[in-house]
């Protein structure tokens, strides 16, 4: 019922919405689901079933024993997949197959062979597919993509991307698969996945990646810190730095410099623009100077510190990629470029090689 030829009757009823994984992600979902206009949350389920029933009170939803319940109600047009990392293309296939449309949180899995094989099967069931990105809908990224699109930077020469955050050791301990190469990855796969994304989105194709990783401070199977030189295909060059270990959290950071200027966006909204053609170098005050907004909890150092808006503005997008039959904002082929470089950045620090980054339909890309 919800290929994208009943679209008429999902926009005249709503769309609902059932969530797979109540935990913190979970939880964001269902308030984003909630700011989303003409959709609601229909049902949740979860392998511990008093956590769905508890999140199920909450939002006033129904509370399912497993997935195959959630998937068999009529109810439900959209799945949002917020299990562990590694059981995303597991989860998504499933609910592709029952032609519901998928929101999977960040990132699209741990592997490529398990992203291709979820990309095939909701092609098959003509399903659309985002994966959470949600920093593309931040107010400073809306005026960075269009500076780039008109050509404000000039030629792009350098992008830095740099994720400084901590977590406690409590944090790894706190769900077995946490920390695991196969169920999250490490720092890079799960934290500064947001901003090498964006890099990504600002940039243009990785092409090769030299990299080092360390497992510096926690017990944990993975890094918790990794640092990566880009080679973009323009040949412009960047930097990928991501850390759980930098006490006591910082601002996500972006910064992208072309021929004509630069631009800095900290934590999604733009602290520094400087360009050439244009005489005012705006620089955003800092926190401790006077009439700065104070600042909102931080997942920096948080991780159920998440503002729901802009994962509400990407469901958003994906119901109206629905309606009007075209690609989301954010595809899961960009996320599988995404994962594909991350892939590649671990690769390299295990081989203590160059990693090169094949192109979309090149053998060697898997």
């Amino acid at each position: 019922m919800n290929a994208p030829d009943t679209a008429a009757a999902d926009r005249a009823r709503g769309y609902g919405f059932g969530i797979v994984g109540a935990g913190v992600i979970g939880e964001v979902h269902a308030e984003a689901v909630g700011l989303v206009p003409g959709a609601s949350l229909a049902a949740v389920t979860d392998e511990v079933p008093g956590r769905a029933k508890a999140l199920a009170r909450t939002w006033g939803c129904a509370a399912e024993p497993d997935l195959a319940a959630l998937l068999a109600r009529d109810d439900v047009d959209v799945v949002c997949v917020c299990v562990p990392t590694g059981l995303h293309a597991e989860v998504g296939i499933q609910a592709a197959a029952a032609g519901k449309h998928l929101i999977i949180e960040k990132p699209i899995d741990v592997s490529l062979d398990a992203a291709d094989r979820l990309i095939a099967v909701a092609r098959e069931h003509a399903v659309r597919v985002t994966v959470i990105s949600q920093h593309r809908f931040d107010t400073g990224l809306d005026e960075l993509r269009r500076l780039l699109d008109s050509g404000a930077l000039g030629s792009l020469l350098l992008g830095e991307a740099s994720t400084k955050w901590y977590r406690t050791q409590d944090y790894y301990d706190s769900a077995a698969w946490r920390g695991t190469w196969a169920m999250d990855g490490g720092s890079l796969m799960n934290q500064g996945v947001h901003y090498l994304d964006l890099l990504l989105w600002a940039m243009g194709p990785a092409v090769e990646v030299t990299a080092v990783c360390a497992t510096q401070v926690h017990q944990v199977e993975v890094e918790d810190t990794a640092l990566a030189l880009v080679t973009f295909a323009s040949g412009a060059v960047g930097t990928v730095l991501s850390s759980t270990a930098a006490y006591p959290g910082f601002d996500q950071r972006l910064e992208i410099t072309g021929t004509n200027g630069t631009v800095i966006v900290e934590d999604g909204i733009i602290t520094r623009r400087a360009l050439v053609n244009d005489p005012a170098d705006f620089r955003r005050p800092a926190p401790d100077e006077p009439g700065t907004p104070a600042a909102e909890p931080a997942t920096s150092a948080n991780p159920a510190g998440i503002d729901a808006s802009s994962h509400a503005a990407q469901m958003a997008d994906l119901l109206t990629a629905i309606e009007n039959g075209r690609e989301p904002a954010v595809t899961a082929q960009s996320a599988r470029a995404t994962l594909q470089v991350i892939r590649a950045v671990y690769e390299s620090a295990c081989t203590g090689r160059r990693v090169a980054i094949a192109a979309p339909g090149d053998a060697r890309a898997r």
